[in-house]
């Protein structure tokens, strides 16, 4: 859940929508199964991804069939995030002999120039946008549209990450994990385990959660949201089951819930002390073991990065 908040001290609607969008919200509609007499009923509300489409998108970057799928929710404007994602663990494409790709996920912005962002993606052919509006309230819906374009775009990849834009990646560490004999390749999804964590309900947090929105007092286990990393037959399984789960705006809670009502659980990394969310400063040694950490700045990014991947032995 690392990203620019926008904590307020009142009660916000828990979602910003799409003008386009807003006739369609929270209308029921009646689809009947054809082996059933009875018309199943489902709820289509804002968070469900296929309410949205994409107006910007990349689906030939799978014709590679890429072993791991990297899916960098990132807003509009801010480009120095990319450009030192793609400065560091983005750079190659070729991991420990895998095909590894890094896509950016965007929503709308007030004021985006839609004309730099073309023409960032005509350079780097790695931006996704879809049609909502992107804030940080809205990451429900990021999170749920990445699924969509997992499940409609890339149903090949072998694992997928989602991945805040301000994190450090050790990528070969990430496919040394994903290559371990058995790594479950179906059903999996892995990170920094949340577990028995309360839902805050004070109004002054940018975690606050109404009990209108979610009525129990703690969350199934869950990953923490700076990465976690799943199977790919997930995403499909997540779309579908996002149908019957209202939605709030803890997005790797949400992702928890789906895990739940689908009837899985989130697993332990092999070694769990490889996701780590804060460091007090940079250590070459540590930074060369771990998988994650959440970073101050883009460019902390890329001076650890050069640090860590310069000539001799970390440790």
């Amino acid at each position: 859940m690392a990203s620019s908040g926008h904590s307020r001290n009142f009660y916000m609607p828990p979602y910003r929508v799409h003008p386009k969008h807003r006739d369609i919200l929270n209308e029921i509609q009646t689809t009947t199964e054809p082996s059933t007499a009875q018309p199943v009923k489902t709820q289509y509300h804002q968070a469900y991804p296929r309410n949205y489409n994409f107006i910007m998108d990349n689906k030939e970057v799978c014709k590679q069939n890429p072993f791991l799928v990297l899916m960098v929710p990132v807003a509009p404007n801010n480009v120095a995030a990319r450009d030192a994602i793609r400065q560091t663990w983005s750079k190659e494409s070729l991991v420990q002999g895998e095909v590894v790709i890094t896509l950016f996920m965007l929503g709308l912005s007030k004021g985006g120039d839609v004309g730099k962002l073309q023409q960032e993606n005509a350079q780097y052919h790695d931006l996704i946008q879809s049609d909502f509006m992107d804030s940080y309230i809205n990451l429900t819906i990021k999170t749920m549209v990445i699924m969509d374009w997992l499940a409609t775009r890339c149903p090949t990849a072998a694992y997928a990450m989602k991945v805040d834009s301000d994190m450090f990646l050790n990528i070969d560490n990430l496919v040394i994990m994903l290559q371990k004999p058995g790594i479950p390749t179906t059903n999996y999804l892995t990170g920094m385990l949340m577990t028995n964590r309360p839902v805050v309900r004070s109004k002054n947090s940018k975690w606050y959660v109404s009990e209108e929105l979610y009525p129990d007092p703690q969350y199934p286990t869950y990953t923490l949201g700076m990465g976690y990393v799943f199977s790919n037959d997930l995403p499909e399984k997540f779309v579908e089951v996002s149908k019957s789960i209202k939605p709030f705006n803890i997005e790797d809670a949400y992702i928890g819930m789906c895990m739940k009502k689908l009837g899985f659980t989130p697993t332990s990394p092999p070694d769990p002390s490889q996701f780590q969310a804060y460091n007090a400063k940079y250590n070459r040694c540590q930074f060369s073991k771990v998988i994650t950490f959440i970073l101050g700045s883009s460019q902390e990014l890329v001076n650890y990065w050069t640090d860590l991947k310069k000539p001799g032995p970390p440790c």
